[in-house]
């Protein structure tokens, strides 16, 4: 029986790759004030920072209902097969627990395994598309488990901000908070490699972020699977051409990071995920 994948959309996995992977995603939802949408149903990348530049005050997201997870998860697994459930950080949200109800809820009808990622946006996406490959493959649930989990140990999400105002206004500052009590001016860099927000790094211009991050990447000595995640940034040309010394264009993966983390991040958030490699 071959293992059914089942995730959330703060993967930012393109409908029609999760369509070709078989990959069932499960949306959160996004608030403008009273107003709701539906994640990638209701709402694409592209008309929500559109949306975002016009709002006067902050978005906010929420976790999919325990509903919604037992749906997709028996669907999934419709005709007997394992479901693992791959699911954003659960430091970042409660997500992660909507998924542990429902797979509680199911109980012993179906053999679910639901998987923290401990991861956002492309570092989150990667594990599922490599667990769907595998899982393609005929790996075992517990062989796919074993994969997302030494995965998880090997990611790396940094993103540079231009502002913190999102991050504070939706309780998701973690240990990024000394970072509040800086200049205006400040550009600040977040590591979100352990699944919280925690501060990387702080500049004084945008260019300086770009190059802060040029910096880190050409400072590791192992990248697998390198991802430029830009939620509507104007520069991703330019740090493309930052990187141009040591990683051509065709090397790296160009992920949006869709509304979930753009609703934290904030207009103009940019950054790199990756696997550290073996």
């Amino acid at each position: 029986m071959p293992v059914q994948i089942v995730t959330d959309s703060a993967a930012d996995i393109p409908p029609h790759q999760a369509a070709e992977l078989g990959v069932r995603v499960v949306p959160l939802s996004i608030r403008f004030g009273d107003e709701e949408y539906t994640d990638g149903v209701e709402l694409t990348p592209e008309a929500f920072y559109a949306k975002m530049a016009e709002f006067p005050g902050i978005p906010a997201t929420a976790a999919p209902s325990p509903g919604a997870f037992e749906a997709a998860i028996r669907e999934a697994g419709a005709d007997g097969d394992p479901v693992v459930v791959i699911n954003l950080s659960s430091k970042l949200s409660a997500t992660m627990q909507s998924a542990e109800n429902a797979a509680r809820a199911i109980g012993d009808d179906l053999d679910v395994r639901v998987v923290d990622s401990l991861s956002i946006t492309a570092t989150q996406g990667l594990k599922v598309i490599a667990a769907a490959k595998a899982a393609a493959e005929g790996r075992s649930a517990d062989e796919i488990v074993a994969l997302v989990e030494d995965l998880r140990t090997r990611s790396r999400v940094y993103g540079a901000l231009d502002t913190l105002d999102n991050l504070k206004k939706n309780g998701r500052i973690g240990g990024a908070q000394a970072m509040l009590g800086s200049v205006l001016s400040i550009k600040p860099i977040i590591d979100i490699s352990s699944g919280s927000v925690v501060e990387a790094g702080k500049v004084r211009t945008r260019r300086k972020a770009l190059m802060w991050m040029r910096d880190k990447i050409f400072a590791e000595p192992h990248i697998e699977e390198l991802a430029l995640c830009s939620g509507g940034a104007p520069d991703v040309d330019e740090l493309v051409d930052l990187l141009a010394p040591r990683y051509e264009r065709e090397q790296l993966q160009f992920w949006t990071i869709g509304p979930v983390i753009g609703a934290h991040g904030g207009p103009s958030v940019i950054g790199f995920a990756w696997h550290d490699g073996r």
